[in-house]
């Protein structure tokens, strides 16, 4: 796999106070990243970095080898809170961001119609987000991103609010929708277990300052059981590590 997202020195101060310390890793293309730390530790820090929302202290951000830049790059991001827009219904929502970027409409019809099939949002596409449920909002804010083929699709504990059940089922149209388009995803999330279902690789964050204190490279096949051996194991590991939270 060809290195799509290279993090060199990462580095945020706010004055004296240090939030992201010197952290450095890399994302292969189409690689599904996982990264865990304790509440507090500067993830939100760290998205909005990635995003370029806000500048690093020191250090850089590269895809496909040039410094991020959203107005070069698709950068996504889907995040806890539902933010689908309330004027557009579920279909052009998954349109927008591909109509800002004023692709062809064949184009936009093609892939919000493949995107609505793969969420199972066909018969809901002209309803509006006050309508829907939580979930089903949080579903077409999740097929907005993919729409758009990012280069980085970033998702910041999109399940937060989702009871167990919704949560699994949310997660496997992800992975559903991961596989099909062949997206990078970094997805930022506190629940370990949550992390060796999605992800290829895990990283460990440390609390603030925050460092990578570990990876683990996940390499079970899918669709994985959470009470197998193997799944069990690495959610120990990955216990073990965190205990010093």
């Amino acid at each position: 796999m060809d290195e799509k997202v290279k993090v060199e020195h990462l580095t945020k101060k706010y004055g004296d106070l240090l939030v992201l310390d010197d952290i450095s890793f890399s994302i292969k293309k189409g690689e599904f990243l996982c990264i865990v730390g304790p509440t507090g530790c500067g993830k939100t820090t760290f998205l909005n970095l990635l995003t370029k929302i806000i500048e690093p202290t020191s250090g850089n951000i590269y895809i496909d080898g040039i410094p991020a830049d959203p107005k070069v790059h698709n950068i996504s991001s889907v995040f806890q809170e539902p933010s689908a827009f309330p004027w557009l219904t579920a279909e052009e929502n998954i349109e927008y961001g591909l109509r800002i970027k004023k692709y062809d409409n064949k184009y936009i019809k093609e892939q919000s119609s493949k995107i609505l099939a793969l969420l199972g949002l066909e018969d809901y596409k002209n309803v509006y987000p006050r309508d829907m449920s939580v979930s089903m909002e949080q579903r077409v804010v999740i097929g907005r991103a993919f729409a758009m083929n990012p280069d980085l699709l970033l998702m910041d504990e999109p399940y937060g609010q989702m009871d167990i059940k919704m949560r699994y089922y949310l997660e496997d149209e992800v992975i559903r929708l991961w596989k099909v388009t062949g997206s990078t995803v970094l997805f930022v999330t506190h629940n370990l277990e949550e992390a060796v279902y999605l992800a290829e690789r895990v990283l460990v964050l440390t609390n603030k300052p925050a460092t990578i204190k570990t990876e683990i490279d996940v390499g079970l096949e899918r669709p994985r059981k959470v009470s197998s051996p193997d799944f069990v194991e690495i959610r120990k590991q990955l216990t073990d590590m965190i205990k010093w939270w």
